[in-house]
């Protein structure tokens, strides 16, 4: 199973890699995305990790509030995208 991690408070230059790298300490990373701006292609300073489920609660102990690129992360489980009207 797989569960899908928020990331939020990213410093503006971070990648998807970076966070792959950072979480891949803690346990299996299955894939990463950094949410961008789609008109001018900028960070919008959060993104998305998905891991495997038997890992997930031990990456949110250990790297919610740690430190990235000299920012304090908050990491949390996704909450369900809700639909869009119009």
């Amino acid at each position: 199973m797989v569960r899908t991690l928020y990331v939020g408070n990213l410093p503006w230059a971070t990648k998807a890699e970076d966070l792959e790298e950072s979480f891949s300490r803690y346990g299996e990373v299955i894939s990463s995305r950094v949410i961008t701006d789609r008109e001018t292609g900028r960070s919008r300073g959060f993104g998305f990790v998905e891991v495997g489920d038997d890992d997930a609660e031990k990456i949110i102990a250990a790297l919610n509030g740690a430190e990235l690129n000299g920012r304090p992360i908050t990491v949390n489980e996704a909450k369900q995208r809700e639909e869009r009207m119009g």
